[in-house]
């Protein structure tokens, strides 16, 4: 029989088998294409976790220098944290035994990014509230409408603080109250970027009861301001037999309405959005520097009070809620040798590189490490205002040059000589 025109079976086998082939070789590129970027990544970790530590860094640096670059900052770290959760590296222990400081570090950065964590913590902010409700609520006797209506306005406050004293009178002497108002030097209120006045009360707890100390703190509204600020912020310590304390937070926003009593209730709760608490309290509860002048001659000796009993605490611990030590080390923890390699043997021997001591306290066995998170502008003002480093007097250009080094040092992202955030995410601090 023969074949019709054109019909030859023998070729035509050969083109199936061909096409076959094709088809076959295209589904495991495809696959393979698809799967290639952690393959990539895992066969090259080292180039990999190099690259985004330096972008990483570079982007933090931007993004604590100006707001503005935030967004790209946090573009970074998104992007660094989703490699992570699609190549599983978290669970590798291939990676996690070379990076594990780097794979700790980017989810605790990031936890803020993730749905219903704005305060920066391990659990969602409804959870965290409610489990620490005891700690952060404002006391009842603070809840007195002649008390917050005197203490809503600068014009009536004699009139909040002669209410504190009468409440004192009734008190035993190691539960009184310490309160002084005073204008904060470097921030404003979450209502209000620009208030800086406020009513500072703390209230004595008892730590063998588990009942916390509670600082409580009212913005003040200035004087003839037709708004009136709204936060009253509670920061409580609990200290422990470690010479720890755990810190707990939690703002909350007074509502006004005419003809109506004040009521406060939680941001949270309001619906009004709420911060990363430690990016500001990396000590847990902060001492307070009040602008010069602003507290009264005869409430100096409270301000004395509350900032002794802040070095009582020792170092700030957060609970279950949030691990510190993973961000590492913080500003001024180079060492000598790396300093002089950094700024020259000259610098080191100048009164600014000896002032370069912020880690002799502000590390995890003490007050608690400054590291990235962190916001600039407590920063700034401590060290350029002359309040850190104690014990150095320096002139004002000093302090500048103290203030720029400190963050170069911190952020450098030199392949020869890191700076100390890239040198802990690289694990060369370990």
């Amino acid at each position: 029989m023969r074949a019709a025109r054109g019909f030859h079976p023998g070729l035509t086998l050969r083109r199936i088998m061909r096409l076959s082939a094709i088809v076959f070789c295209l589904f495991v590129l495809a696959n393979v294409a698809q799967g290639s970027p952690c393959a990539r990544l895992k066969s090259q970790p080292e180039a990999w976790v190099n690259a985004k530590v330096d972008a990483f860094v570079s982007a933090a640096r931007a993004a604590y220098q100006s707001d503005n670059a935030l967004p790209a900052y946090e573009k970074v770290l998104d992007g660094i944290t989703a490699s992570i959760r699609q190549c599983k590296l978290a669970e590798d222990d291939t990676f996690r035994s070379r990076y594990g400081v780097f794979v700790e570090y980017m989810q605790a950065a990031a936890l803020d990014r993730h749905p219903n964590h704005e305060l920066g913590f391990v659990v969602p902010d409804e959870q965290y509230f409610a489990e620490t409700r005891q700690y952060v609520e404002i006391p009842e006797f603070l809840m007195d409408q002649n008390f917050l209506q005197a203490v809503s306005r600068y014009e009536t406050l004699g009139r909040a603080k002669s209410f504190l004293r009468q409440l004192n009178s009734r008190r035993e002497t190691s539960e009184k109250l310490i309160f002084f108002s005073y204008t904060s030097r470097h921030l404003g209120t979450p209502d209000n970027d620009d208030s800086y006045r406020r009513l500072l009360i703390v209230v004595p707890g008892n730590a063998e009861k588990g009942v916390p100390d509670k600082w409580v703190q009212f913005g003040v509204t200035d004087p003839a301001a037709r708004v009136r600020v709204r936060n009253v912020s509670v920061v409580s310590a609990l200290p422990g037999a470690d010479r720890t304390s755990n810190i707990y937070f939690k703002d909350s926003f007074r509502t006004y309405r005419r003809g109506h009593p004040i009521t406060i209730a939680g941001r949270w709760e309001l619906g009004e959005h709420d911060d990363n608490c430690v990016q500001c309290h990396k000590s847990g509860i902060l001492p307070i520097f009040p602008v010069a002048g602003s507290v009264d001659p005869a409430e100096q000796e409270a301000l004395l009070a509350v900032n002794q009993r802040f070095l009582t605490y020792g170092s700030p611990r957060f609970g279950s809620y949030l691990d510190e030590r993973k961000f590492g080390p913080g500003l001024s923890s180079a060492s000598l040798e790396v300093r002089e390699q950094r700024f020259g043997k000259s610098f080191t021997e100048s009164s600014v590189a000896k002032a370069m001591t912020c880690d002799a306290c502000h590390n995890h066995e003490r007050l608690g490490a400054l590291n990235w998170p962190v916001d600039r502008v407590v920063i700034s003002s401590f060290v350029t205002g002359g309040q850190m480093p104690l014990g150095h007097q320096l002139k004002v250009s000093e302090r500048r040059e103290l203030y720029n080094k400190l963050i170069q040092e911190y952020f450098a992202t030199d392949k020869a000589n890191p700076g100390i955030l890239k040198s802990w995410l690289l694990s060369k601090l370990q």
